[in-house]
């Protein structure tokens, strides 16, 4: 069955106010538009457009709930005790601000930190509840803006020292000390990973000392950038201070990859990385949690141990999800069974891209489909339906598979099995 579903942007403040809409074909609402959620997830589950297709029932999580075999089939729900669920949550997310850092647990770290707080009488809504469910929340994003720019792990030790040594440079004498402060403690000699633990838990920790260094590096860093004499680490904390001064987060980011994505490519992001969104238009694809440790960058809650307990230290190149490849079609399958995105270009679908048969999806379970550009017929093994620019359906796996025929952008999301 193709079920048609939406939902209405959510409207966090870094949300761009016409990058969805214009993406979609649609009006804009005059507020920020940030993430469009397409999934099952509880806090904001996509609306059924044609409720008489499931029963009655107005969304997917009402829909799973009362008939989970013909919303997810039967191997979905016979697979686990708990209760069936959509393993991924897709969406597209406009950022016209910097997101906050942050970081997602393990699925062994969300289980233990989701019952620890149970046991402490912590409610689900409490705004310092690091845990509101016991699952992973790895994801990755797609490109779709010229650029998309983000952090993303930790990067060499000593690329940071440089970038710091280049602010001491730029410091007059009387602002140095924070500065050395941090040359010192980035100087240690010991293993990367016991100095980017002990940086970024004295970074977070905040103080006097912190927040002097703070407002020092943005200083320097502006100083730089007017200069011409900067790198892209320097430019981000210029970037990071407009948005947030006095965040620790600002100086913090020195420690991460930075890196700009061009349209069409991917970053992965598995348990314990820490990264930030800084700009740009995605199609975000996660499994389906809400399991979120934040390090600054935001007013949300910052708990520091547990970030610390959660994070990988060790310095990794930036983690570029690389496609496999049929033609026009690209297929992004991370290590994790939740999810696997699979991108069709513009004719993909007809003679030119997949051959005269169309292009084909096969489904290991229940499936989204989004348009963003063109009109497709999407045909399964019972059943049919059209899909325009701005739709998206929900597709059940009795259907086997999807053969696309036509010429549009479409973008699947199904279980990586």
């Amino acid at each position: 069955m193709f079920v048609r579903i939406d939902n209405t942007p959510r409207d966090y403040a870094w949300g761009s106010t016409t990058a969805i809409a214009e993406l979609l074909g649609r009006a804009p609402s005059g507020s920020p538009e940030a993430e469009l959620w397409l999934g099952a997830h509880p806090a904001c589950p996509s609306r059924i457009v044609d409720p008489a297709q499931t029963g009655g029932a107005s969304t997917l999580v009402d829909w799973i709930a009362r008939d989970p075999v013909a919303a997810l089939g039967a191997d979905a729900t016979a697979a686990s005790a708990e209760p069936a669920r959509l393993p991924y949550l897709l969406k597209v997310l406009a950022a016209a601000a910097p997101l906050s850092l942050q970081a997602h647990p393990s699925m062994e770290q969300a289980r233990e930190g989701f019952e620890r707080e149970n046991a402490a009488g912590i409610p689900i809504d409490a705004p310092n509840r690091n845990y509101k469910d016991a699952f992973h929340k790895p994801e990755m994003i797609l490109a779709l803006s010229e650029t998309f720019d983000a952090l993303c792990g930790f990067r060499p030790v000593a690329r940071a020292i440089a970038d710091v040594q280049t602010l001491v440079d730029a410091a007059p004498d009387v602002e140095q000390a924070p500065l050395r402060e941090l040359l010192r403690r980035l100087n240690v000699q010991t293993d990367a990973e016991q100095v980017l633990r002990g940086a970024v838990g004295w970074l977070l920790g905040g103080g006097g000392q912190v927040d002097e260094l703070v407002a020092v590096a943005s200083r320097a860093a502006r100083s730089r950038v007017a200069s011409g004499e900067s790198t892209a680490g320097i430019q981000t904390i210029v970037l990071l201070a407009d948005a947030y001064p006095g965040d620790p987060g600002v100086v913090l980011s020195l420690l991460l990859n930075r890196v700009t994505l061009q349209a069409g490519e991917a970053l992965y992001l598995p348990a314990g990385n820490i990264h930030a969104y800084l700009s740009g238009l995605g199609v975000e694809l996660m499994a389906a949690s809400d399991n979120v440790l934040r390090g600054g960058l935001t007013p949300k809650h910052v708990d520091v141990p547990e970030l610390l307990r959660v994070l990988e230290f060790t310095p990794l190149p930036v983690p570029y999800l690389h496609p496999e490849r049929a033609g026009a079609i690209e297929v992004f399958r991370p290590d994790v069974p939740d999810f696997v995105l699979t991108a069709i270009a513009p004719d993909a679908g007809g003679a030119g891209g997949a051959g005269d048969g169309g292009a084909q999806v096969i489904l290991n379970g229940p499936a989204i489909v989004l348009c963003t550009h063109g009109a497709a017929e999407l045909t399964g093994e019972r059943s049919r339906a059209r899909v325009e620019r701005g739709e998206a359906f929900f597709v059940t796996p009795d259907e086997a598979s999807i053969t696309v025929s036509g010429d549009a952008a479409l973008f699947v999301a199904t279980p990586n099995l």
